[in-house]
């Protein structure tokens, strides 16, 4: 039985959104990989915090809708961000078990954090200025202080930006590394079992995943990189031999395969191994 009730009242909600990717894809389902470590530098970047005077449109078109006992969502409500959000965590940044928003705004050059009130509704945007071209934003403690802090990969300006978490939800100034061309997704995992999480970015410019282990003050060494497919997308960071090492799976939208490097247990990895999988993969988990 399905019942349909609605009722609405008028909301304008404008959001601009456009991402543009040619891809060339090749049929190559294995490759060798080689291991380099990369000179890069870390940069401390100027960064200007500023808090968005936004407002929340709730939109009270309600629709419910029963079948066998399963109920959609009510009451969508929407908060303003930046130009064209591309990426977000829900992680609790300030210790008072609600979870908060931290959304990258890809055309704004910004990581925005909306504050939970604890009533199922968020606070404005503050906004932290990073690279240029926020792509992903992954919300983990580096530097042990049980405090999350942001780690962003920033597309255009080809560098990873890491925001320490300065309590209260307030975050300090990024300080940038250098990753190579495109930087398209991150993730922060402990690979070499120190206790301390380290960065995992694939350069889908580059054909590479880079890996930047932490050196114990949420500093991290310059990459070292691992050639894997065309285009990677999307990495994943998991044990998957039961050896208690996470190891590394990538996405290789251009080859059309996905590229599993196992880790050799020092922070390092073997040559990738590849799996022919069907027309561009995007993401994998």
């Amino acid at each position: 039985t399905t019942t349909t009730t609605s009722s609405s009242t008028s909301t304008t909600t404008t959001t601009s959104s456009s991402t543009s990717t040619t891809t060339t894809t090749s049929s190559s389902t294995s490759s060798t990989s080689s291991a380099t470590t990369s000179s890069t530098s870390s940069s401390t970047s100027s960064t200007s915090t500023t808090t968005s005077s936004t407002s929340s449109t709730t939109s009270s078109s309600t629709s419910t809708t029963t079948t066998a006992g399963c109920n959609t969502f009510l009451n969508l409500t929407t908060y303003s961000v930046g130009v064209n959000p591309i990426s977000v965590a829900v992680v609790d940044v300030n210790s008072d078990n609600k979870p908060d928003i931290v959304v990258a705004n890809f055309d704004s050059n910004n990581v925005g954090v909306l504050l939970n009130t604890g009533s199922g509704t968020f606070n404005a945007q503050t906004t932290y200025s990073v690279g240029t071209g926020p792509q992903s934003v992954a919300v983990v403690d580096v530097n042990n202080d049980n405090k999350p802090d942001i780690v962003v990969a920033c597309w255009n300006s080809g560098n990873v930006g890491v925001l320490l978490n300065a309590g209260s939800g307030i975050f300090n100034t990024q300080t940038a590394y250098s990753v190579g061309n495109y930087p398209f997704l991150v993730a922060v995992v402990d690979v070499n079992n120190d206790n301390r999480s380290d960065i995992i970015v694939v350069s889908y410019g580059l054909d590479t995943v880079g890996v930047l282990l932490n050196t114990g003050n949420g500093t991290f060494n310059p990459q070292t990189t691992y050639v894997v497919g065309h285009n990677p997308r999307s990495v994943a960071v998991v044990d998957i031999n039961s050896d208690n090492k996470p190891d590394i799976i990538v996405a290789n939208g251009g080859s059309n395969t996905t590229g599993v490097l196992l880790n050799r247990g020092n922070g390092t990895f073997y040559p990738q191994s590849t799996y022919a999988l069907g027309g561009m993969p995007t993401s994998v988990a």
